[in-house]
């Protein structure tokens, strides 16, 4: 890797062909950067739903108790011990 990398000529900043390539290196940061940051709001929305749906498993649990003849919600650590 470092042969190709020494054989490579430098591009100077100076020259016009600098300025495209230090400007397409901005562009494919930005991008990443921005994909980033939809991922992280993506994950962040994911985890504020998946609390909202344990709170109602768990609302749905204390609403149907297993003495009034209802089958109980069962987590996955019940189902397997039953």
């Amino acid at each position: 890797m470092s042969a190709i990398l020494a054989a490579a000529p430098a591009v100077p900043l100076n020259s016009t062909a600098g300025h495209y390539v230090a400007a397409a290196y901005i562009v494919v940061l930005a991008v990443i950067l921005i994909y980033v940051a939809i991922m992280a709001t993506r994950a962040q929305r994911l985890e504020r739903e998946l609390e909202q749906l344990r709170r109602d498993v768990e609302a749905a649990r204390e609403k149907e108790a297993p003495g009034n003849g209802a089958d109980p919600v069962l987590t996955t650590a019940e189902r397997k011990s039953a």
